[in-house]
């Protein structure tokens, strides 16, 4: 077995700020950003922080099969971590400028810088998605090894849900500010896993596959990445149906916009602390009985929400740490489980693809966080919320407020139960594992 040494699981590790703040800034502010901002239609806000990631379909997978034929002295996966630490911070920045427009303007603006942000947010994820796989064979050891990132991913997750919201309050002036901040963030992050993987244990296939149409088809006849993709991706897009009506939530149900940051430390506090928690749990009921576990724990915690207007904040907060809970497990086991479905496929192949793999995973995985706000913003304009800016604030009809509270509670809900069951016919367990790896050896 090969042990990733503690310096190197730290240098991983420190990336995922990098994915922490660019899928949760996105997702909690950015279409509340266009619509009480910009004066952007809320549909509208919707469909421009989903569009983009429509481009990441094609660059995910391009980038994902470019890394996997990647030779060079720092191996096939880092050189494309500078790549995008050239490209999305700054992009992050413009995203949040603040530009002089209004309505479908500043809609178009928006949309533009944030199509170029998720180009350089691909040429970085894809390939540090597939490190793990190729850094141990072992697979209790990668759940390890995702333990530290989960940790990371975690503070990062605290840093954009409680700082991000405070620094952007509701001004022009605040987002600009908050986007500054975060884009210099980003750019740390992102040099500091390029430094610090340098050295990793690569145990990870020599050959890449010869074509892209190979590797996808690859990819589309793996019956254990299938079925983990379409999994997963419930469990993501109910997350992001959450995320995305956050700040409606804590502003229009609980009655206060400051909730947003209190909520989110209720979110954030269980990655923190349960991490060690999940590891022991997936070893015990293996993977898949822990990813069931933790889908029905944030099930339960988003169903309980429904009574919030009849407990009140402190409430609130309680049924929300639930879904902490179950959501620290989601995001250890996802990508855990992808570590897996890389490494079997390279023993079962004997060609280093896994580039590919994770790179449609992003793609979807990106695709559906942000339909997770479309899906939200949808719902809203259905109850009749009316789009503001802060010199022309509106009063919400009582079936806008109602469509806050269904949209966050009851709506990512049956999402997530979709997953849960999706969950049952994931077959990669660490017997099958086992016995695989046997067989190659």
């Amino acid at each position: 077995m090969v042990t990733v040494p503690t310096r190197v699981r730290l240098g991983y590790a420190v990336g995922s700020f990098c994915t922490a703040n660019f899928t949760t800034i996105p997702g909690l502010l950015l279409l509340i950003y266009m619509t009480n901002v910009l004066a952007v239609d809320p549909l509208l806000a919707g469909v421009v922080v989903f569009l983009p990631k429509a481009w990441d379909l094609i660059a995910n997978t391009l980038v994902g099969q470019w890394s996997d034929r990647t030779v060079s002295r720092w191996g096939p996966r880092r050189p494309w971590l500078l790549g995008g630490a050239a490209i999305l911070p700054v992009a992050f920045v413009v995203m949040f400028i603040g530009p002089p427009l209004t309505g479908v303007p500043a809609a178009l603006f928006v949309g533009a810088a944030f199509l170029i942000a998720a180009s350089g947010y691909a040429l970085y994820e894809v390939p540090y998605k597939a490190m793990p796989a190729e850094m141990t064979h072992d697979y209790h050891e990668r759940t390890s090894l995702l333990q530290w990132r989960m940790i990371f991913i975690a503070i990062g997750i605290g840093m954009s849900g409680i700082l991000a919201p405070i620094l952007a309050g509701d001004t022009v002036e605040g987002y600009r500010l908050m986007g500054v901040v975060f884009g210099v963030i980003l750019l740390l992050a992102m040099l500091a896993s390029f430094f610090g993987t340098a050295g990793a244990p690569y145990t990870g296939q020599a050959e890449p596959e010869a074509s892209l149409k190979a590797q996808l088809k690859a990819a589309r006849t793996s019956r254990p990445f299938m079925w983990l993709l379409g999994l997963s991706s419930a469990q993501t897009l109910g997350a992001y149906v959450m995320l995305a009506g956050a700040p409606y939530f804590a502003a229009y149900t609980v009655g206060s916009t400051g909730a947003t940051t209190t909520l989110f430390a209720a979110l954030v506090g269980p990655m923190l602390v349960t991490m060690p928690l999940w590891v022991w749990l997936a070893k015990k009921l293996d993977k898949r009985g822990a990813m069931i576990l933790s889908g029905v724990l944030f099930m339960s915690g988003a169903v309980a929400a429904v009574a919030t207007p009849l407990f009140g904040p402190v409430y609130a907060h309680a049924v929300i740490v639930v879904v902490g809970v179950g959501y620290a497990g989601l995001q250890l086991l996802q990508f855990s489980m992808l570590a897996d479905v890389i490494a079997y496929d390279g023993m079962v192949s004997g060609k280093r693809r896994g580039g590919v793999f994770t790179g449609l995973w992003t793609a979807v995985e990106s695709a559906v966080a942000a339909f997770g706000a479309t899906i939200y913003g949808a719902t809203l304009a259905i109850g009749g919320f009316r789009e503001s800016d802060p010199a022309n604030p509106v009063v919400q009809p009582e079936s806008a407020e109602f469509a806050v509270l269904i949209g966050i509670t009851v709506v990512p809900a049956v999402i997530i139960l979709l997953g849960v069951l999706m969950t049952f016919k994931y077959d990669l367990t660490s017997a099958k594992m086992s016995q695989v790896s046997q067989d190659v050896t």
